[in-house]
């Protein structure tokens, strides 16, 4: 029962930042009916940033996240203002080509400025653990789990009880009814695109800050929360955040069991299940554990 446990815990972790980049895919989807297939780049983006306010400006750490997630939403808003707006009414299938560009654009931009090598990014944390009822929790992962926990209910507050919130649920909902109360669609857009960045520095700081340190492929994590967003619903902010730790236990499990119940699978099972469970879930419920059910009235 300890090693579940642990296992457990250490699923709660992982998917906790899972949750963070699939909220910023369901903050754009949400407001743009587009697929943001830049968020992984944001992310290393963002991890970079922190790693040179906190490393090369001496910055203390907390200050450091903060400064990142400022810059990062600063050029999520930037990009939306400069490109995306004037795709308004073009097809999505264009826009979502055009966050496909700037994939490719950030990645060779962060190893230009940066380069190839792997930083190791100041750890407030170190290697502390605190032991308790036999187990032992990872300081790190203690932060990463309580940070995600201020960040989901500071979101939910936003867009429950925000005028600013409720003006993005109402374009979200219908945006021709929301334009016609006068809401400005433009800014509710380049809100979303702030959001979403912020969110992805968030997730690359955290990550970047534990013991594997930063390199360029830190933004492949993007590609293990994909499933997450699908799994939990493409229009679901809960849903991320439920798909988020749904994919971060299964894939800690796998892990710790996979050598004893199916050794002769190899070593990256627990890499390919994220996907499997999308794919069987999306065969149950094809638009994901908590989104909406389109209605076709014939």
């Amino acid at each position: 029962m300890t090693t579940f446990l642990q296992n457990c815990f250490a699923g709660l972790a992982l998917g906790s930042t899972y949750a963070l980049v699939a909220l910023g895919f369901v903050v754009i989807y949400k407001s743009t009916g587009v697929i943001n297939f830049a968020q992984g780049g944001l992310l290393a983006l963002g991890a970079y940033l922190g790693y040179t306010f906190a490393e090369d400006l001496a910055m203390a750490f907390a200050l450091a996240v903060l400064l990142c997630c400022a810059s990062a939403a600063l050029v999520g808003a930037g990009f939306e203002r400069l490109v995306l707006r004037r795709m308004v009414g073009r097809p999505p299938f264009a826009v979502i080509m055009i966050t496909i560009g700037l994939l490719f654009v950030l990645e060779p931009l962060i190893t230009a400025i940066w380069g190839f090598r792997n930083k190791q990014v100041p750890n407030p944390w170190n290697i502390r653990t605190v032991e308790a009822g036999g187990l032992v929790f990872g300081v790190r992962d203690l932060w990463t789990i309580g940070l995600t926990v201020a960040v989901v209910l500071a979101f939910f507050l936003f867009f429950r009880y925000s005028s600013l919130g409720l003006a993005m649920r109402a374009t979200a909902f219908d945006p021709e009814a929301a334009l016609a109360q006068g809401i400005s669609a433009r800014r509710v857009y380049a809100v979303s695109w702030a959001i979403a960045a912020a969110l992805a520095a968030l997730a690359g700081i955290t990550m970047a800050a534990g013991p594997g340190g930063l390199s360029p492929s830190i933004g492949f994590i993007a590609l293990a929360a994909f499933p997450a967003m699908i799994l939990g619903g493409l229009d679901s902010p809960a849903g991320a955040v439920l798909g988020g730790l749904v994919i971060g236990l299964a894939e800690a499990l796998t892990r710790g069991y996979q050598q004893h119940l199916a050794g002769w699978a190899g070593d990256n099972v627990s890499v390919i299940v994220p996907y499997l469970l999308m794919i069987v879930i999306l065969l149950i419920r094809p638009y994901g554990l908590l989104g909406t059910r389109e209605v076709r009235r014939l």
